[in-house]
């Protein structure tokens, strides 16, 4: 009956290219909508980017453009229609524990061990609560906060705590 009524449906009525399209119109409002009514503008700025609509414009753009990728890739590859009975399972406890560890870590760790640390840790507490087995990903996990965090201090001018434990 699934493969039936999967058959039927027309290839480009998937959930990405749905989500895609939310995504993307919110993103749109966000930037044209928004961003020009709601952040207002300094006269004189040095550089474009101490601009207050600086940062929020260029996450818009991303998201609009992770969107078109997410629509395309759901044109192009749709997902493969799973079973009643993969999609009835959740998540066991044990993995909804750890998630919550590590947003706690994060959040109740983030000035005594610093941004950077604190990132880390959540980042590896993520990565270790879903089935990630690859060990080169987890560089990524204590790679992509450290970098992160050196671009908000270093480019954005954005002091970040670093750590009440280390001083």
């Amino acid at each position: 009956m699934n493969a039936v009524v999967a058959a039927r449906r027309p290839r480009c009525a998937n959930l990405n290219i749905l989500l895609g399209a939310f995504w993307l119109v919110a993103a749109l409002v966000f930037l044209f909508y928004l961003v020009p009514n709601y952040i207002d503008e300094a006269p004189m700025v040095d550089n474009p980017m101490q601009s207050p609509r600086w940062l929020p414009s260029v996450a818009g753009w991303l998201v609009a453009a992770l969107s078109l990728v997410l629509i395309l890739e759901g044109c192009l590859r749709p997902p493969a229609q799973e079973s009643a009975k993969e999609t009835s399972q959740s998540a066991p406890v044990s993995r909804w524990l750890t998630m919550l560890a590590g947003l706690g870590a994060y959040w109740l760790l983030f000035e005594p061990l610093g941004a950077i640390a604190a990132g880390i840790l959540g980042t590896l507490l993520l990565f270790a609560a879903h089935p990630v087995r690859k060990p080169w990903l987890y560089l990524l996990a204590i790679a992509l906060p450290w970098l992160v965090s050196l671009l908000f201090i270093h480019v954005l001018n954005v002091p970040l705590p670093s750590g009440t434990l280390w001083e």
